[in-house]
């Protein structure tokens, strides 16, 4: 790789650390919802105020970003997510700190529709693109863990009651990361066709087969993402019992785990074929939660639980690249369509809850690896040319 690529790179997979900042919504609901003396139903709505905008803007965005150039729109993302982190510092009420998780979405979603396909600008090696794609979601996976940490060093430092003062420092590391890439300077790239295309032009690439499939790909690997998730602390409390003090442990070994999958992946999509990768993650992938669901043992489903974050860590990388090497003509376009799969993949988290109501902990198992099975019939039966 080119020095002058490698510092190109620098601040676009700096980029993917305020990705990761959505993630905070876990912790933070709970200071909010302590707060305003919401509901838990209310409580509820604050997660959605920050995906929802995946279903909305993914499209849009893909398509205006052929006009606006894809360097522009990741700033405008962070432009968008720096006011949402001021505006509770401004005042702090409960319209306020709605406002500020819904700019933090939407900064969110406009990011990760623009900051994908703007590696491509930077990096030419389709192994080196799949391998920096890979390295964005390890460290987003690093900003993940990091988030919690930000959101109680700030109740740590101000108190339980000015916990929203994490915001700023979010705020702060956004705007660092906005001037650092602003001062990089990155070939704009050259735009075929149409600048302003609809949203109906963006659904037609669905007509094509291979762009169909790698979709449902991207929707069935963020429904193995939620769904393992979800179900690993009720796994522990279901079979054995397990306090709440001690099921929290469970998601903190599936995030660890892929993140650590993430990292290695990284270092091995640059030097082997992305899709024998694939198919041997998803392989294991596979035997992870076969065993999970045959074998009743703490010890052995808590690995299990974390087999499955590693093996499963560079999937989402793989199907997005796969994805731009199909089309490369209509990259921008397919960041967005690719980015609004993400939305849908919360529909596995329902369909999860109603298994597991109906036969038990086996029943999330079972959806878990429906969506991996179909994983496998894209690691194996689609070829890109």
């Amino acid at each position: 790789m080119k020095k002058d690529s490698v510092i190109a790179a620098l601040p676009v997979l700096f980029g993917f650390f305020v990705m990761g900042f959505c993630d905070i919504v876990g912790i933070s609901s709970d200071y909010v919802q302590r707060s305003f003396g919401w509901s838990p139903v209310m409580t509820g709505f604050v997660p959605s105020l920050v995906f929802i905008w995946f279903l909305f803007l993914g499209i849009p965005v893909g398509n205006r970003m052929n006009k606006w150039g894809r360097k522009n729109t990741v700033l405008l993302s962070m432009a968008i997510t720096v006011a949402g982190m001021v505006l509770p510092l401004i005042a702090y009420n409960s319209m306020i700190c709605m406002l500020a998780f819904a700019l933090l979405g939407i900064g969110n979603a406009v990011l990760q529709v623009s900051l994908n396909p703007l590696l491509n600008n930077v990096l030419t090696n389709e192994r080196l693109l799949t391998s920096s794609l890979t390295a964005g979601q390890v460290i987003k996976a690093l900003s993940s863990l990091a988030g919690p940490e930000i959101v109680l060093l700030a109740v740590n430092r101000f108190g339980v009651e000015k916990w929203y003062y994490c915001f700023p420092i979010l705020g702060a590391i956004t705007l660092v990361s906005a001037l650092w890439l602003m001062a990089t300077p990155i070939q704009r790239e050259e735009v075929s066709g149409h600048q302003d295309l609809s949203v109906g032009s963006t659904f037609q690439l669905l007509k094509d087969k291979t762009v169909l499939l790698l979709f449902l790909g991207i929707f069935f690997i963020v429904g193995v993402d939620v769904a393992t998730n979800f179900i690993s602390s009720k796994l522990m409390a279901m079979r054995f019992g397990w306090l709440e003090s001690e099921v929290k442990f469970a998601p903190q070994v599936y995030f660890f785990c892929r993140t650590a999958g993430a990292l290695i992946g990284m270092v091995a999509l640059a030097r082997i074929s992305a899709v024998r990768y694939f198919r041997v993650n998803i392989v294991f992938c596979i035997v992870s939660l076969l065993v999970m669901a045959g074998v009743e043992n703490d010890t052995v489903n808590l690995c299990c639980i974390g087999a499955v974050g590693f093996f499963a860590s560079s999937v989402f990388p793989i199907i997005y690249s796969m994805a731009l090497q199909a089309k490369p003509e209509s990259a921008n376009q397919l960041s967005g369509l690719m980015i609004t799969a993400i939305a849908g993949g919360g529909v596995v988290t329902p369909v999860i809850g109603f298994a597991i109501g109906t036969v038990g902990i086996i029943g999330g198992i079972a959806v878990t690896l429906a969506c991996v099975i179909y994983l496998t019939y894209c690691a194996f039966g689609i070829r890109i040319k």
